[in-house]
């Protein structure tokens, strides 16, 4: 019989029988499925879904069909036991009513825009200041607050949905029509793999991530994610003013609170005021520069692992930058899926992206779309339970 497990990184005799979650039938591993389920429905009517795609390893990642977003993410730790490790509402309600961008496709330009404008080929834009006087994700409808078509779904070898939005010309105050594709799969290597592709019959700007909220010991488990150790290896980040919008600079991360380079728990350095920058970003809301240019296939964006469970993943994207955010701004007033508050600091949030506030500052990238081209981004998420336990 051959055995297919999550990932372990072997460091100490535990059983793998108690890390693995399989299901077998006749000594084969079932391959990589997806089963449809009903989500509510929209106030206008629309019927929500979502799309679990599950692998023989007790992987699942659920994917709603409002906002792209991913709903679930079910892993096990290295008991094999299972939690979903992602932020999010239990029903459709609460992402209507207090939207968080929780697992949600966010665009049509990512992160933020100072006073919500840029120019393109000599004309001034303005889209919609729904953060603190800037543009935040698109605007104050932006993809993750609309209802995206199921394209394909497919089983095999590995499990997919591909979903669809097209967003008319002006919408939000950018030009051109942009038709966007967010494709989700997952295999048996235990890789959970977001595409994002868009064209536009106009020249526009486009960047286009996944704002996902990982807490690895499990959704609303009460330590936070402040414990979990990450990786990010970065030479650069871009320092921000009190808006939180880049001021241009590239900033060494060396001798700062900034350095991920090696392995460091999320909460060592969170509250050190002695950093403006922590003090603006009320902890880490930041931009790290892993390259100058996107990359034609994905590179390590980030690692992340919780020593309490083992659970752990590695990020990579072909995009130059990634955001990391220490949700800061969760407060107590939502109330996830296992009924619990999430507080300060109870997830991280990893965003593959071009640079913030970059067609307003060409020294930080571009993110300029012409007709004919196609913008890519390409995440992965691979997944992994550690072998040593936690003292």
């Amino acid at each position: 019989m051959s055995r297919m497990c999550l990932h372990v990184t072997p460091r100490s005799a535990v059983s793998l029988s108690l890390v693995c979650a399989m299901s077998l039938a006749g000594g084969v591993a079932h391959a990589a499925d997806y089963a449809r389920a009903s989500f509510g429905k929209l106030p206008d009517g629309k019927a929500v879904e979502v799309i679990t795609l599950s692998n023989a390893k007790g992987v699942k990642a659920g994917v709603m069909t409002y906002g792209a977003a991913l709903q679930s993410l079910v892993m096990p730790d290295r008991d094999g036991k299972l939690a979903d490790v992602t932020l999010g509402y239990a029903s459709l309600e609460g992402y209507l009513k207090k939207p968080e961008y929780f697992g949600s496709t966010v665009g049509r330009f990512a992160n933020r825009l100072a006073d919500g404008r840029f120019t393109l080929d000599g004309k001034s834009y303005q889209t919609p200041r729904n953060n603190n006087g800037q543009a935040l994700h698109g605007g104050e409808r932006g993809f993750d607050k609309v209802l995206w078509d199921v394209v394909k779904v497919e089983r095999g070898d590995t499990a997919s949905v591909r979903l669809r939005y097209v967003s008319p010309d002006g919408d939000q105050g950018y030009p051109g029509t942009l038709t966007v594709f967010a494709t989700y799969s997952l295999n048996e290597a235990n890789e959970l793999r977001i595409e994002y592709t868009a064209t536009t019959d106009r020249p526009t700007i486009a960047n286009i991530t996944n704002h996902a909220y990982w807490n690895l010991a499990g959704e609303g488990a009460p330590a936070g994610a402040m414990g979990h150790v990450l990786t990010i290896p970065a030479e650069h980040y871009t320092p921000v003013n009190e808006v939180l919008i880049p001021t241009g600079k590239l900033q060494p991360v060396a001798n700062t609170v900034f350095d991920f380079r090696q392995p460091t728990p999320i909460g060592a350095r969170v509250r050190e005021a002695s950093d403006p920058q922590i003090v603006f970003g009320k902890g880490y809301d930041h931009n790290f520069v892993i390259a100058r240019d996107v990359a034609k296939e994905p590179r390590l964006m980030a690692k992340v692992e919780e020593p309490g469970s083992g659970r752990g993943f590695e990020l990579l994207s072909n995009q130059p930058a990634v955001q990391f955010y220490s949700g800061n701004f969760l407060d107590g007033t939502v109330v996830g899926k296992s009924g619990r508050a999430y507080r300060q600091g109870d997830a991280l949030v990893l965003e593959p992206q071009v640079s913030p506030d970059a067609p307003n500052q060409p020294q930080l990238g571009s993110a300029r779309l012409d007709p004919g081209a196609t913008y890519r981004n390409v995440i992965v998420y691979r997944l992994f339970v550690s072998g040593e336990r936690a003292r």
